[in-house]
């Protein structure tokens, strides 16, 4: 009988040590995979922002010039974001309609097909 418990014991320890090293790796292969994403999203922004610009990738000035239209472009997309979500904010998020009148448009609605 103690055998069994020990050996119960002993087990679950062994499952729940390999799960908590299984979580560690997940964890670690996410963010390799987020860090992995977030420089194709750079990479291809930098690409199509960069494109509608004559830049000379070989010098130190082209590359300045477009680190400033990348970093430009970044800061307006920040701003877009900002504003927007002022603007969410100050909606009214109120309902406008009743539920009654919900109910009797959609009872109309039905009566007429």
């Amino acid at each position: 009988m103690v055998n069994g418990v020990v050996f119960l014991v002993i087990s679950a320890l062994v499952i729940v040590i390999w799960v908590l090293i299984e979580f560690k790796r997940l964890e670690h292969k996410l963010f390799a995979y987020f860090l992995i994403g977030m420089i194709l999203v750079v990479a291809a922004s930098f690409s199509v922002v960069t494109s509608n610009y004559d830049i000379d990738y070989g010098s130190a000035s082209g590359l300045m010039t477009a680190g400033k239209v990348y970093f430009s472009w970044i800061g307006s997309v920040f701003g877009n974001a900002k504003t927007m979500t002022s603007h969410a904010i100050k909606l009214d998020w109120e309902m406008n309609e009743s539920v009654e009148q919900v109910d009797l448009k959609k009872s109309l609605a039905d009566s007429l097909e």
